[in-house]
This record gives C-alpha cells, structure tokens and sequence, in this order.
C-alpha cells in the first residue's frame, strides 16, 4: 500500500524537516515551516528498463534562429532583450496594486495575436473593468477564470492560443497534491506543468507572482530557477513612475530598465526617463544634491535629500528612503572620521527622490554632498552633480560608464560635474567644468566653491 507521512516544508527555501520549529535550520527563516503530506509509496510496476542517450557533438550543433514577439511597449520589448521568445517562461513579480496586472493586461490587449488571459483571482467582470479603464478592445484577447493546472492545461491545448498568461502563479493548484494553493509543493508542480508545455508547443507563458516583505518573489528559489526570465516591477504607489527591472534574463541583458508612467487610463512608457526623478523646479535649499543611476544603456539623474538635525533622543536616529540603510550608516561614518564632524549627536534622515530604490554605488558621492550641505545648512551650486564610489578610506572610486554619465548629464544642463580623479584622464568635455577629487577631504574643500 502507499505510504503517507506528514513533513515540514519551509515556504522560502524548501527545505524539508521531519519535525516542525520555529526556525528554519537551512536558511533561518522564522515561522515558515508548513505542514504538507508526502507520498513516499513506491510503484511496484515501474518500468526499470533505461534508455541510453546520443549527445551531440557541439560543432554539430545549428543555432536557431527564432523570431521574437514584438510587444507594444517598447519599454518591456528592451527589458525582455528585443521581444518576447516563443516558448519562454516569463515571471513578472512586485507589490500589490503597483500595476502588475495593468501592464499585462494592457500588454495583451494591444497585440494583434490570440491570446488566452487566465486569472485565478479576479472574475472576468473584475477583469472587463480594468480593460475598460485602460480604453483598449481586442476580441483576439480571451478571458479565463480557474485555478486547477490540470483544467488550464487542458483549456489551452484547446484554445491553442499564441501567448497564456497567469495571473497569479501563486494562486494555481494541482488536485494531484494535497497541500493548499500558494504552497511549495504546489507552485513547483504548477510551474513544471507549465515549462513542460511551453516548451513541447513552444507557446510563451507569462507568469504573474506577489512578492514577499522583503521584496522577493513569493514561493521557494526554484521558481525563479525554473522559469527562462524573472522581472520584477517597483515603484511606490504614492508616485507615478514604474521601473521593470530584469533579475534574469537567459535572453537578453539583466541590465535594462523599462520606465513607465502610472496615470488613470492605465500606464504610459517614457521615452527619454533622463531627467524624471528630478523637481520641475531647481529650488535651491541646503542638504540636496544631484547623482546619477545607471541602469544598462540609460543613465538616470537622482535628486538626493538629506537632513541632519540634533537628536532629539539620546540615540541618534538614522533613516534612508530608496537608499541602502547599512550602505548609509557606512557613509555617515567616513563622514564623521575622515572629515571630523559631529554627527554622533545629530539625526540624520536620507531620501531619494521618486519612490525609487538606489543599488548603484555611483550615488555615494551625491550623498556625503547632501549630507555635508545639510549639516552646514549650505547651498550647493545650481546645475552641479556628483558621480563617484566612497570608500572606507574616505578615497573617492572610480564608476562604471563614466563618460556616458558625464555626456547624459550635460544633456541635461548640468555645468559643474565631481569625478574620481582616476577617471579624469577617461572625460574630456569641453563645455562643462569638470571637477576632479581624489578623497572626501578635498572634495569638501571644493563642495561649496
């Protein structure tokens, strides 16, 4: 007879434990430990006879020349690598209401192909709205509303649709497993199923999912493992602006953005997002600077703010919006050491501009300049900007694409650009002042000049 036992299965990583507690001991996890019933009976007519393999020699081997989908947006067509791959497996992840959903279905509704809409969250009246908000009709666009992979499977050999969508995967199930939707097991077995079929009909597939609160995609790593490209969507929904970031990509680069506009008729892509994050008007106040963020072919410019106040406490407080909260404590000790103010008794709060969040180490110098004006309550020059890496020495680095953030912020009117001076040699720009500082030291004997 089958055997049925109950084990633990940790719903971010994994892994399996005979016995429940509060920790998970692979990737110390609180309270994610699930109880699920595994099958462990073994089929006693399994068919033991193997058959052997020809691998193919690589020089044999003819590439493939398969043409892209090419997708309305041309925003999402640059983050994908020129189009969407038939036969991929494409994950789209971010918060709830930043417009997941939305930029799919706009997506879908603007293709001049039959495409299949699977939701198994929103009924098809919930779904009919949205599409009238956007104000696009396709009657190639197919609506459907079920959760069991098996009946999705089924509906869609049938249909025999260009493109599927899901949304979400975390909402789809198998009746073969007896644990609850959104579990491990069962966002593994939905995914295979999926990535199975995909490929055998060499459909593309594209996957929406939640994201956890640390701002991954919610479910273990292996679904990011299965699937051929993860995006993730960001953005604050108290803003506009939408970033579609890829994390992987086995077609393209992972180091696109696609940038989009929020409005109430549904998401608009932005063409030039150079000077976006930018205030509409140049105020000119103490603790804000200018940076740059580059994000593959695109550099961005950054409005930094920072303010630095007494402590009202007898710890002081440190806050970073958008900014690395550890990267920021770092910052501000090299502040504190190598130029000798008394931040220890000042609180210090850091925001970038936008809703966006800053991984660039190029935006190190802006900050130690908003910092140092807040702290001074003095103006920086108009039309200034600061490109460069701080270290632990107080030593200002080098940044990646240089020349290519020099030439985009001159574009944008900027006069007065800081570099590293190891970089000094690599731009050579005639009409702007470039400004070149070896450590934090000199550059804060030129800040304000």
């Amino acid at each position: 007879m089958t055997k049925i036992k109950t084990v633990f299965v940790c719903q971010n990583c994994g892994y399996i434990s005979p016995k429940w507690s509060g920790k998970c001991s692979n990737c110390d996890t609180w309270n994610s430990l699930l109880e699920e019933v595994q099958d462990t009976g073994k089929s006693q007519n399994k068919n033991t006879d193997v058959i052997k393999g020809n691998p193919t020699p690589i020089k044999e081997i003819t590439e493939k020349n398969f043409s892209r989908i090419i997708l309305p947006f041309s925003e999402f067509n640059r983050v994908l690598g020129g189009g969407l791959v038939p036969g991929s497996l494409v994950l789209v992840g971010g918060e709830p209401g930043i417009g997941k959903s939305t930029l799919i279905l706009q997506t879908a509704l603007q293709i001049n192909k039959k495409i299949i809409y699977i939701s198994g969250e929103e009924s098809d009246g919930q779904i009919k709205l949205r599409a009238d908000r956007v104000g696009i009709s396709n009657d190639n666009c197919l609506i459907y509303t079920e959760n069991n992979i098996e009946k999705i499977i089924a509906t869609i050999e049938f249909s025999k649709p260009d493109m599927v969508i899901i949304d979400s995967i975390q909402t789809v199930y198998s009746h073969e497993l007896t644990s609850a939707s959104g579990t491990i097991s069962q966002i593994k077995e939905a995914t295979r199923q999926l990535q199975l079929f995909a490929k055998k009909n060499n459909i593309p597939i594209i996957l929406i999912g939640h994201i956890n609160k640390e701002g991954d995609i919610a479910g273990p790593m292996v679904l990011e493992h299965i699937v051929d490209t993860v995006l993730q969507f960001e953005g604050d929904s108290n803003y506009f602006y939408r970033l579609l970031r890829p994390k992987k990509n086995r077609f393209g680069s992972t180091y696109e953005i696609g940038v989009f506009e929020m409005k109430s008729d549904g998401l608009t892509e932005v063409q030039d997002p150079g000077n976006i994050l930018l205030s509409a008007e140049n105020t000119q106040l103490s603790g804000v600077a200018y940076g740059t963020l580059g994000e593959g072919a695109r550099t961005l410019m950054l409005e930094v703010q920072a303010l630095s106040s007494n402590a009202v406490y007898s710890s002081p407080q440190r806050s970073a919006t958008g900014f690395d909260n550890r990267r920021f404590q770092m910052l501000l000790a090299v502040i504190e050491k190598r130029l000798g103010l008394r931040l220890a008794q000042k609180d210090v709060f850091l925001n970038i501009a936008g809703g966006i969040k800053v991984n660039d180490p190029a935006v190190d110098l802006s900050v130690v300049a908003s910092v140092v004006s807040s702290y001074f309550d003095k103006i920086i020059k108009e039309n200034t900007c600061f490109i460069g890496e701080v270290g632990l020495s107080g030593q200002i680095r080098p940044v990646a694409h240089i020349d290519k953030r020099v030439n985009e912020v001159i574009r944008l009117g900027f006069q007065k650009i800081f570099i590293a001076s190891s970089q000094k040699k690599d731009v050579n720009k005639k009409n702007a002042e470039i400004i070149s500082v070896s450590d934090i030291n000199q550059f804060a004997t030129k800040l304000f000049k």
